[in-house]
């Protein structure tokens, strides 16, 4: 099999051209710009061999339906998963409308072209015993206090809040005292504001009693044991420990957390809409899956409430 062909100045322009517009107009995250050109570019090296010439932004006007089931093909082929593919089909898509948009031709027919299907992955949350459980340890885990009193005060965060592992490690002396709300940057810069419990405000002023190091406006809030920033390794490998003290399952992650505190706050009665707004999910879909994890509840409310029962 020949070698990809290098991409045209042309198509690398454009290309540029459009990662610009995703982190500027969309205000796409540096990890999903990186996915966008990485998806983009395996799809233009698949050209480049397939039409034994580089493509220009002028010759994807003759891109055919049967060009993107040969990527997708070539791809499964390679060993790429059927979800890792839909996302790839997904970026280049994007790109492909709009560079078609800016050429000024119409590609509605190759883009018509069928993604895989895959079974989409449920999250797994914790048991509301098992979520306690969990907290109570991470309390008591370590021999060194103040490093006990900090993994108790993330994990509350996690569970309290529904904030990602990355979020709540991004905090910085500046936020503290937490307010009664915590304005949270997440995914795509995007915004929201998270109701702070009593429980976790408590537990993050124990964690800064005991800690060592000084809590600095520019610093972060949560420290490693040498005094730099908490990395999320270190936590996750902490909880691996204590869900195999525990008798947890594998899926007992930190991230593991975020989702027990979706699934509990619908399971409590909350309303899709505004766990959408607490996890700072851009979509609602991306928040209904954990109606897939609450069948109990769903099928309680059918029973007690449908008037032909």
């Amino acid at each position: 099999m020949s070698p990809p062909l290098a991409l045209t100045p042309a198509m690398a322009d454009a290309l540029a051209q459009w990662l610009q517009g995703e982190a500027a107009v969309r205000d796409r995250s540096p990890h999903t710009i990186t996915a966008y050109r990485d998806d983009t570019l395996a799809f233009l090296s698949f050209l480049g061999g397939h039409w034994a010439e580089g493509a220009t932004p002028k010759s994807l006007a003759a891109l055919r339906q049967t060009d993107m089931r040969a990527f997708a093909a070539s791809e499964r082929a390679r060993g790429l998963s059927a979800r890792s593919l839909a996302r790839r089909l997904s970026a280049t898509r994007s790109f492909l409308r709009w560079i078609s948009d800016r050429e000024g031709y119409d590609l509605s027919a190759a883009l018509s072209a069928r993604g895989p299907k895959y079974q989409r992955s449920l999250p797994r949350p914790l048991a509301p015993d098992q979520a306690r459980e969990l907290l109570e340890h991470a309390g008591q885990h370590h021999p060194e206090p103040w490093i006990a009193s900090r993994d108790m005060a993330v994990l509350t965060l996690l569970y309290g809040c529904g904030l990602r592992i990355s979020e709540a490690l991004g905090l910085t002396g500046a936020d503290w005292p937490l307010r009664e709300a915590l304005t949270i940057r997440g995914k795509g810069g995007r915004e929201r504001m998270v109701p702070v419990l009593p429980v976790a405000h408590k537990a993050i002023a124990e964690y800064l009693r005991l800690c060592p190091y000084p809590l600095e406006p520019e610093g972060p809030l949560f420290r490693g044991a040498r005094g730099g920033p908490l990395r999320a390794g270190v936590l996750e490998s902490a909880v691996a420990r204590m869900r195999q003290s525990l008798g947890l399952p594998p899926t007992a992650t930190p991230h593991a957390l975020r989702h027990s505190f979706a699934t509990h706050l619908l399971s409590a009665g909350g309303d899709l809409r505004t766990i959408q707004e607490l996890l700072g999910h851009a979509s609602l879909a991306t928040t209904q899956v954990y109606t897939g994890v609450d069948d109990a509840r769903l099928m309680e409310v059918y029973r007690k409430a449908h008037p032909r029962r």
